[in-house]
């Protein structure tokens, strides 16, 4: 893994990947904070067609943060994030450029899992026919659990339902994925490296974080380390 500068918030140190024409996404000048506490400042990056870039950081560091503001969820206080010039001041990011799970798996109790996925599909522009459906349940593993309510998973199950979304994207976009690894077992890790590396071999990128050591199925990944020092 190829290691990129890190961020300090007092010596406002530039994070950077290449970028220019094969960039899927360019972040310039960024900066968030929360409350009267900057998470980061003045951080540029890029992630690039084929590319797939780890986010670090600690607990608290802004990684979150700094996801959400990619996936157009929040503001930064300054800078730009940009996908294929297109600036998230000018137009939200939206299926066509970039695909966001995030931390929470954001799927209703009261659904079953194949509604629940249907659901989300449909939330986010994408065909919804029963084959895909079954087609993406069965590749994560819950063809068998395709009529259950998702209130009667697991932790681990509900993680592949919710990433099983991934499984009915096709285009080149930007992946932005907050722990996607969170409650699955071997298995189920296998998958997403699967996914991961099938989405970076057609020109996708991936932007992910992971508290687990990315494994040796999973994609090369550059490395993105948040790091605050305290202002003088």
């Amino acid at each position: 893994m190829k290691p990129l500068t890190g961020c300090s918030t007092s010596s406002g140190g530039a994070t950077t990947s290449e970028a220019g024409d094969t960039a899927l996404m360019i972040v310039r000048a960024l900066a968030c904070r929360r409350g009267n506490e900057w998470l980061f400042e003045n951080l540029d990056f890029s992630v690039g067609r084929s590319g797939c870039v780890w986010l670090r950081g600690h607990n608290g560091s802004g990684k979150t943060s700094l996801l959400r503001v990619v996936a157009g969820l929040s503001r930064p206080d300054r800078g730009t994030v940009q996908f294929l010039r297109r600036t998230i001041d000018e137009s939200e990011p939206d299926a066509a450029s970039c695909v966001y799970i995030g931390h929470a798996n954001g799927l209703k109790d009261d659904l079953t899992v194949f509604e629940s996925l249907q659901f989300l599909a449909r939330l986010h522009g994408r065909p919804a026919a029963v084959t895909d459906m079954d087609g993406a349940l069965q590749r994560l593993g819950m063809s068998h659990r395709r009529n259950a309510f998702v209130r009667t998973l697991s932790q681990g199950q509900r993680r592949r339902v919710a990433l099983a979304r991934l499984a009915l994207e096709t285009a080149p976009t930007l992946w932005v994925l907050d722990e996607p690894y969170d409650a699955l077992d071997a298995s189920g890790i296998d998958v997403v490296d699967d996914m991961l590396v099938g989405h970076l071999a057609r020109g996708g990128g991936v932007l992910l974080t992971s508290h687990l050591p990315l494994g040796p199925k999973a994609p090369r990944a550059d490395v993105l380390e948040l790091v605050r020092s305290p202002r003088p």
